[in-house]
């Protein structure tokens, strides 16, 4: 007797299994009940593990009486008389999926039947066939048959009439049906990160997103738009999730990432390198909707410049997002997502938990364009046999420089193994360096851990004519020149603005030897004046007007000769001051009239003191020359 109960007990766990209502371990699923017109069609899905035992397996459809299940079709090719012409089969290994189509249905149709794998009749699930002689066939409970930690999408049209209502999902249970999630961000705990409800353009069309499927998420569910059991419609969804077991560990989903303060995560995301999928992203879940942080085609949001960056793998279907200096509210569920197939969606949750950064250095830099700088970034031991590398931000990648490369712009990437510190050497910066740049290690092709530094160029300037002239101000300082004697020098063509360095060096060595030497020469002047002046004393008008004219020419065709024009500046300054010499003695008072013999000995005296001045005026200007 006990055993009978057992029996009777296991049958009934079976049968309830099938309809989808409760949890079930069946490798097999399928819908618990179709309708058909009469003289129409229907079709049957039934999905099962795509295990290579079951993709090689005989399928069949089989219709229960009292005594047996009797074979209707087959994929070994067997068809019964009754449904030649009317039955078909259809198998989809790679999907986990095989179809049973019937035709020209009839009342005899109507009845219970298997949808089984092998031969044995122990592995399969039941399905009710109604044939209906309405003109309407009612809408049946939409299938979905998802392997565990995979995604599923779910499309909910309930037309214009239902555009402003409550929009819903909801699981059912023995007695109601428990809010999963809906449009005004009331989410179930257990959900809360997994599930999505975005509205369609079209009025009372949304969709439901929900990812990281678990065995127990298997069930009825109803997607709705009002209240449930009060106003609304609704429409029945029977989810039932399967274990993968073929499925490898390198390719898990990461259900969780922990990151410190000011440090930097990254979530690998996955998507089928062989579909058409043009679009892939990343977005921050929230209760009533997703934020897209970045894309494939370098959109990125505003609050995430320069710590987000996107790096695609088509090789392997992979594309990981990198997140840097990340803060308190960056903690949250993050989505991969693609614009491919359903099960391609991920979540991934982000804890920010206490500790420090590995990578460290400066988080923003100040400069002076022109000026030479090296960003540095060091590292911990564990890091030590880690691949290294510095890169300029954009947003729509990061690519590395290696070690030792040297790029167009003179930047230099060197890494010193002793001290642990990676650095970016810049010869000079220039207005075109600002931005950010990232630090970051890489292990087996995989990027790990990253830090970002914003260099700000300050005092930049478009080109070399704007640039200060360091060196004249220098120059200029050392003699006691300031701006505006400078400015005065230009103006009278003693500085030429456009000579080149080159030319500028040669004129300031030339000008610090001339200008002793013009102050020697005029030292010299200033004596001869005076000696001149006594002499011219004691000497007539006559004598000393056409000595004058003679001791003037011989002077200046003297000065002609060695060069004296070889500096513009210089040549003024002897002119004026020779004149200045000879109008002093030219308008003193008339000498008093002296005795012959005084005037000989005078212009003895004077032709001894002219030799004399000549040759100190030809010494001068050999030494000068």
């Amino acid at each position: 007797m006990t055993l009978l109960v057992f029996i009777f007990l296991l049958a009934f766990v079976q049968a309830r299994s099938s309809d989808g209502k409760y949890f079930t371990s069946s490798p097999l699923l399928g819908p618990r009940q179709v309708t058909g017109l009469l003289y129409g069609s229907v079709t049957v899905k039934c999905f099962y593990q795509a295990t290579k035992v079951n993709r090689h397996d005989r399928k069949y459809w089989c219709k229960e009486s009292t005594r047996q299940c009797s074979t209707i079709i087959s994929s070994n090719g067997y068809l019964s008389r009754e449904y030649e012409g009317r039955a078909t089969i259809t198998d989809f290994p790679d999907y986990g999926l095989f179809t049973i189509e019937i035709l020209g249905l009839r009342k005899s149709d109507m009845g219970t039947y298997k949808c089984g794998i092998g031969i044995n009749n122990k592995l399969f699930f039941r399905v009710k066939l109604d044939v209906s002689e309405d003109s309407v066939i009612p809408e049946e409970a939409q299938l979905f048959y998802i392997k565990q930690q995979g995604a599923v999408t779910i499309t909910c049209d309930f037309g214009n009439l239902y555009g402003t209502a409550r929009k819903y999902l909801c699981r059912m249970t023995e007695n109601q049906c428990s809010t999963v999630i809906d449009a005004s961000g009331n989410v179930n705990p257990s959900y809360k990160g997994r599930v999505l409800l975005n509205h369609n353009e079209a009025p009372g069309s949304f969709n439901i997103f929900m990812t990281q499927l678990k065995r127990q998420d298997s069930g009825l569910y109803l997607c709705g738009a009002g209240w449930y059991g009060i106003s609304g419609e609704t429409k029945e969804l029977n989810i039932h999730i399967y274990e993968e077991p073929l499925l490898s560990k390198g390719n898990a989903e990461q259900p969780l990432v922990k990151g410190v303060l000011d440090g930097s995560v990254s979530v690998e995301c996955y998507y089928d390198p062989k579909g058409n999928v043009t679009l892939k992203y990343l977005c921050k879940w929230r209760k009533n909707g997703c934020t897209q942080l970045i894309n494939n085609f370098g959109d990125v949001l505003d609050s995430y410049e320069g710590r987000i960056v996107m790096h695609d793998n088509p090789e392997n279907g992979t594309f990981t997002v990198i997140l840097n200096q990340l803060q308190e509210t960056d903690a949250g569920y993050y989505w991969c997502m693609t614009d491919g197939e359903q099960e391609k969606k991920s979540t991934t949750e982000l804890k920010i938990i206490e500790g420090q950064p590995n990578l460290k250095g400066l988080k923003e830099i100040n400069i002076v364009a022109g000026s030479p700088l090296s960003l540095t970034c060091s590292y911990p031991c564990k890091y030590y046999s880690y691949n290294k590398y510095w890169c300029k931000w954009k947003n729509t990648a990061c690519d590395p420089l290696s070690s030792y490369e040297l790029n167009q712009t003179g930047l230099v990437v060197n890494c010193d193994k002793d001290s642990r510190i990676l650095s970016l050497n810049f010869d000079h910066v220039a207005p075109s360096d600002q931005g950010w740049y990232w630090c970051g290690v890489k292990y087996e092709g995989r990027y790990g851990e990253t830090m970002a530094v914003y260099l700000r160029i300050e005092g930049a300037f478009q080109g070399s004519e704007d640039a200060p002239d360091a060196e004249s101000n220098r120059d200029a300082a050392i003699l006691g020149i300031d701006s505006r004697l400078r400015k005065s020098k230009i103006a009278t063509g003693v500085e030429n603005p456009t000579e080149s360095p080159a030319e500028h060096n040669n004129s300031k060595v030339l000008l610090s030897v001339l200008i002793p030497l013009g102050v020697m020469f005029l030292l010299l002047a200033t004596i001869f004046a005076l000696v001149k002046f006594k002499i011219f004393k004691n000497s007539d008008r006559v004598s000393v007007a056409s000595y004058r004219t003679n001791i003037s020419m011989t002077d200046f065709e003297n000065a002609s000769q060695y060069g004296a024009k070889d500096n513009a500046c210089m040549e003024e300054a002897h002119e004026t001051q020779l004149g200045e010499i000879n109008e002093y003695a030219i308008t003193t008072g008339s000498p008093k009239e002296a005795p012959k013999s005084t005037k000989r000995g005078s212009k003895e005296e004077a032709e001894m003191a002219y030799s004399t001045f000549l040759l100190n005026s030809e010494s001068i200007s050999a030494t000068s020359s």
